[in-house]
């Protein structure tokens, strides 16, 4: 058994593309429907090869729950060279900061930032 990917709840599929892909380099590798015409996105990293997909559900589906963010995800994890510069990159590039290492809460280099949807993204 080996983990392949992390599904990703979105309120807005291209917003989130979007995010993942131009703000943090995630390359989309595969697309599809779902049986009540929900989106889906497979995005991989091209260092590490993990993989996130994007889930889209129209109004009406079943599947479409109120949105609660990190109902069910603590948050997700990337290692970079320079978690500080990123963390700074991202945030000047309209991404919401969730907490920095100055923060009681915050790790020695290790800094947050929130996506669309508010769920955290650690770099380290």
């Amino acid at each position: 058994m080996g983990l392949r990917y992390v599904g990703l709840r979105v309120t807005d599929l291209d917003r989130s593309l979007a995010f993942y892909t131009e703000l943090l380099g995630l390359r989309e590798t595969r697309r599809g429907r779902t049986a009540r015409d929900g989106r889906w996105i497979v995005l991989e990293d091209p260092r590490s090869h993990q993989r996130i997909e994007l889930n889209w559900y129209p109004p009406g589906s079943p599947f479409r729950t109120r949105y609660r963010p990190g109902e069910g995800l603590d948050h997700l994890g990337f290692r970079v060279s320079d978690p500080e510069a990123t963390f700074r990159r991202v945030v000047a590039a309209g991404a919401v900061p969730a907490l920095a290492p100055d923060d009681p809460d915050g790790v020695p280099g290790v800094w947050y930032v929130k996506d669309p949807d508010g769920n955290w993204i650690e770099f380290y």
